[in-house]
């Protein structure tokens, strides 16, 4: 992988996006230090969707800066998507293909030299523990092994920064950890930055060093999940942190397509 050219994988800076009137992200100011998995935790409709798509140059700020491994979002988009890797909620795998294949379409689409490919490709399977199915159509895989999948496709061109939406959404609690323990690899392996959102806190407590509550389009809180804990009381849980910086449960908020939309992943990945 190549170095780093900033010590923070990530940079924003006055960063906002409007909506005619309505402010879905306002003017919000972090960083994320190279190496990392940082937490994005708030109810649906905080604005988190909109900043991922605002940091994966989908959709253009409408004020501020972003960089991404020392490119600005805005005006070097293409070196950004070169540096990124995407996991959605949404299922990308298809299932009509095996793992090789759909593997080696991803290695087109990122521009992997053909004689790069195989080894590649293999070397994900192995990472994934997906080399034994590697062959097989992936209707027939767990959820768990689809999500594996998703990963080994978002990781073979070794982006610096992984951005990954609801990683463990629909799965069982042993496919969960399995997931869980392949991101925890990313980072030791490849020292991969990975940003992450999710709903699940036991998920956030578990991968994350550092953890941002999103609220109405600003940040809340952020910093370690410990010193959030210990901010809101001495036997506070994450869940007590998101219900305090937020003033909302985990489970409120969101529309009847939020809840399809989150069904319908789950029963295609469990």
């Amino acid at each position: 992988m190549e170095t780093l050219p900033d010590s923070n994988a990530i940079e924003v800076l006055s960063l906002t996006r409007r909506f005619g009137t309505l402010v879905a992200v306002d003017h919000l100011t972090f960083s994320c230090a190279a190496g990392v998995t940082f937490g994005l935790l708030g109810p649906n409709g905080a604005g988190k969707s909109t900043l991922i798509k605002m940091l994966t140059t989908l959709l253009q700020p409408s004020e501020g800066t972003a960089t991404i491994a020392g490119f600005d979002v805005v005006k070097h988009p293409e070196a950004v998507r070169r540096k990124i890797g995407y996991v959605s909620q949404m299922l990308s795998a298809d299932g009509d293909l095996t793992g090789y294949e759909n593997l080696l379409i991803s290695a087109k689409l990122f521009g992997i030299p053909r004689a790069e490919r195989m080894l590649r490709i293999g070397q994900a399977l192995e990472f994934m523990d997906l080399s034994h199915v590697g062959g097989k159509l992936v209707k027939q895989y767990s959820g768990g092994m689809i999500r594996r999948l998703e990963l080994a496709q978002s990781m073979l061109h070794r982006p610096s920064v992984l951005f990954m939406d609801e990683p463990s959404v629909g799965l069982d609690p042993s496919a969960k950890r399995s997931v869980w323990e392949r991101i925890r690899e990313l980072r030791r392996e490849y020292g991969t930055t990975i940003l992450m959102t999710t709903h699940d806190m036991e998920e956030a407590d578990q991968l994350c060093s550092m953890v941002a509550v999103m609220h109405r389009g600003v940040l809340s809180a952020m910093d370690t999940p410990a010193a959030l804990k210990a901010q809101v009381g001495p036997e506070a849980t994450l869940d007590d942190v998101f219900i305090h910086f937020t003033g909302s449960t985990i489970s409120e908020g969101g529309e009847l397509k939020d809840v399809a939309r989150t069904r319908i992943t789950s029963q295609r990945l469990g």
